[in-house]
C-alpha cells in the first residue's frame, strides 16, 4: 500500500474524530454558546439604539435598566445594585450614615415604608412601617415608576438638611405631610433591654447587623444580674440582616447539636447548621415576637425555636422570606445579589411565600393581608394544608409562607381611640413632647432621677393633656371628640414620648410595653 492510500483512511479517522469531539464539546458547554450568542443579542441592541434612536441615550442607565429587570424576573430578592447602592446597603448593617431612616420596598409603583429606624429621623416625626411614601418636597412619587436609586437620592442628604414626605397610611383617607430633619442614623440593632418584671427579661432588635450578636450577650448578662430566669425576645418589624449573626442568636438558645437551619439549592449541596457549645439562654422560659414585617433572619430565629420547641412563637404570620442570596461583585464595583438557595426550617420546611405571578404581586400580598382580614382573625390566614411538618415534639407547624405563631394576637387598631389616631397621625405629638422635655427638664430630672423611677412613677396630668390639645388646635387642628379609651391612649404617649426625651429607649418602651397586647399574651404564656 502506498503512502497516498495510507493517509486517506487516517485523514478521514482524524476528520470524524474532530467532529465528533466537536458534537461532544457543544453538548459539554451548550449554556457557553447560548450565553454567547445572548450577548451578541444585547450588543446588537444597544448598537440599534445608538445608532437610530431619536434622542441621546444614557448606555450605563440602560444596562442597569437591563440587569435589574432580568434578576428581578428570577425572584423578588435577586437584584442589582450600583457600587453606591451597595456602600448605602453595607453600612446601614456595619456603620453609621446619613437619611432619613427607612428600609422600602416599591410595589404596585408605590414606595411602601418597610421598616423604620428607631430613635432615627423619620420615626421622631411619626412615620411608620406600612407607610405609602407618595411625594417627596411635595413633587408626586407614586405611579410614575420611581427607581430605588432615585428614591435614595430624594431621601438621603446631609445631616440637618429637611425634607418634605407625604404619607398615605392604610385605614386614613387623609394625606399626612411630615418634614424629616436628615441626621446620622443610628447604628445600634438592640433598641432596648430591661425587666418586664422580677423574672422576666425583654430585648428587641431591629435588625440582625454585626455587632448584634455582641450587643445581644451583654444585654444577656446584664438581665441575668438583675435576676431575669425568662426571656421576651421582640422580632417585630425586624425585617433581617445577616444570616451568621441569626445562628449565632439561635446558638445562645439551642443546646449542642440541636439543628437550627439548613440550606440547600441547585448548585449548592445541603448545608445543616447545628448548636455548638453551651449557650447563655439555654434554661428558662422563652417567647419571640413576631409580626407581618419579621422576615428572613427573624424567621430563621423564630422557626428554630418553634421547630426544637425551645419556647413559643408569639403575634402574627410573618413575611415569609426562605431564600438565601450570595453576592457577587462585578467589575465595576457594582454588585448583584443572587438567589442561591432556599432556607430550611430545623422541620423541614421552607417558610419561602410563593412568587410565581412575579415581584409586584409578591409584594402586593401584604397588602391583601391587611384587606382580607389575617391581620385581625387568625382563621383567615390561608394555611397550605399538604405543607404540614413536625416539631421536635410531635406539634403541627405549616410551610409555605411565614411562620405561623404559636398564639395569634391580632393587630391592636381599637375603633374606640380613633380620636387619638387621628391626633398621633398629625405629628405633633412629637414636636410637643419635645420642647416640653426641654422645658421642664431640671425639672423632672429631679423628681425622676432614673428612667425607671420615671416609668414606674411618672403621671401626665390633666393639664399636660390640656397644654397639649392647645397646641394641636394652634396647628390649625380640630380636636377630636375624646372619649375615655382615646383619652388614655393620649396620656400614655405623651408620657412615653417625654420619657424618650429624657431617657431615650429605657424611658419610652417601658411605657408603650406596659398596654401592649402581644408582650401581655407572652406573660400570660411565661406564668402558665
Amino acid at each position: 500500500m502506498n503512502n497516498r492510500h495510507l493517509w486517506f483512511p487516517v485523514a478521514i479517522s482524524f476528520l470524524v474524530g474532530m467532529i465528533v469531539a466537536l458534537i461532544i464539546f457543544k453538548r459539554l458547554q451548550p449554556k457557553s454558546y447560548q450565553l454567547q450568542n445572548d450577548f451578541s443579542k444585547i450588543s446588537e441592541v444597544l448598537g440599534y439604539v445608538n445608532e437610530y434612536y431619536l434622542d441621546t441615550v444614557d448606555n450605563e442607565q440602560l444596562v442597569q435598566t437591563a440587569l435589574r429587570a432580568m434578576l428581578e424576573s428570577l425572584d423578588p430578592h435577586s437584584a442589582y445594585a450600583t457600587a453606591e447602592e451597595n456602600k448605602q446597603l453595607t453600612e446601614s448593617l456595619n456603620g453609621a450614615f446619613e437619611g432619613v431612616g427607612i428600609q422600602f420596598n416599591i410595589i404596585d409603583d408605590t414606595v411602601m415604608v418597610v421598616a423604620v429606624v428607631n430613635g432615627g429621623p423619620s420615626e421622631k416625626v411619626g412615620i411608620r412601617a406600612g407607610d405609602r411614601i407618595v411625594s417627596v418636597n411635595d413633587s408626586t412619587i407614586a405611579g410614575n415608576g420611581i427607581t430605588n436609586e432615585q428614591i435614595f437620592k430624594l431621601l438621603r442628604g446631609k445631616k440637618h438638611s429637611k425634607v418634605k414626605i407625604g404619607i398615605h397610611r392604610p385605614g386614613f383617607p387623609k394625606i399626612y405631610s411630615f418634614t424629616v430633619t436628615r441626621d446620622v442614623i443610628p447604628t445600634y440593632t438592640l433598641d432596648v433591654a430591661y425587666m418586664l418584671n422580677a423574672k422576666t427579661g425583654y430585648i428587641k432588635l431591629n435588625e440582625f447587623g454585626e455587632n448584634t450578636y455582641n450587643e445581644f450577650l451583654d444585654a444577656i448578662v446584664s438581665l441575668k444580674g438583675k435576676g431575669m430566669q425568662n426571656l421576651v425576645l421582640d422580632l417585630r418589624g425586624n425585617s433581617g440582616g445577616y444570616l451568621g449573626t441569626a445562628i449565632n442568636l439561635c446558638d445562645e438558645f439551642l443546646p449542642k447539636n440541636d439543628l437550627i437551619v439548613y440550606t440547600e439549592g441547585r448548585n449548592m449541596p445541603e448545608n445543616k447548621v447545628f448548636a455548638t457549645s453551651i449557650g447563655s439562654f439555654e434554661k428558662g422560659k422563652l417567647v419571640v415576637l413576631i409580626d407581618d414585617f419579621s422576615a428572613s433572619a427573624s424567621e430563621i430565629v423564630a422557626g428554630a425555636v418553634q421547630d426544637n420547641d425551645r419556647g413559643w412563637v408569639i403575634g402574627r404570620r410573618s413575611f415569609g422570606k426562605g431564600l438565601v442570596q450570595q453576592q457577587f461583585t462585578l467589575s465595576d464595583s457594582s454588585t448583584i445579589r443572587l438567589t442561591v438557595a432556599r432556607y430550611h426550617t430545623p422541620s423541614g420546611r421552607c417558610i419561602q411565600r410563593k412568587y410565581d405571578k412575579g415581584t409586584e404581586d409578591y409584594y402586593a400580598d401584604m397588602l391583601r393581608r391587611y384587606e382580607g382580614g389575617e391581620m385581625d382573625y387568625a382563621d383567615s390566614i390561608k394555611l397550605d394544608k399538604t405543607l404540614q411538618y413536625k416539631t421536635k415534639k410531635g406539634r403541627t407547624v405549616y410551610g409555605g409562607g411565614g411562620i405561623m405563631p404559636d398564639f395569634f394576637v391580632p393587630l391592636d387598631r381599637d375603633s374606640n381611640a380613633m380620636a387619638f389616631n387621628e391626633i398621633y397621625n398629625s405629628g405633633l405629638l412629637i414636636d410637643f413632647t419635645f420642647n416640653y422635655a426641654n422645658n421642664h427638664k431640671v425639672e423632672l430630672e429631679r423628681k425622676y432621677p432614673t428612667a425607671n423611677v420615671f416609668v414606674s412613677q411618672m403621671v401626665v396630668s390633666d393639664a399636660v393633656v390640656s397644654e397639649f390639645l392647645r397646641f394641636y388646635q394652634s396647628k390649625g387642628n380640630t380636636v377630636p371628640k375624646m372619649n375615655a379609651v382615646s383619652q388614655k391612649e393620649l396620656k400614655l404617649w405623651l408620657k412615653a414620648m417625654i420619657g424618650r426625651n429624657l431617657y431615650k429607649e429605657e424611658g419610652f418602651y417601658p411605657v408603650i410595653n406596659s398596654t401592649d397586647k402581644t408582650i401581655l399574651k407572652a406573660l400570660q404564656v411565661i406564668g402558665k
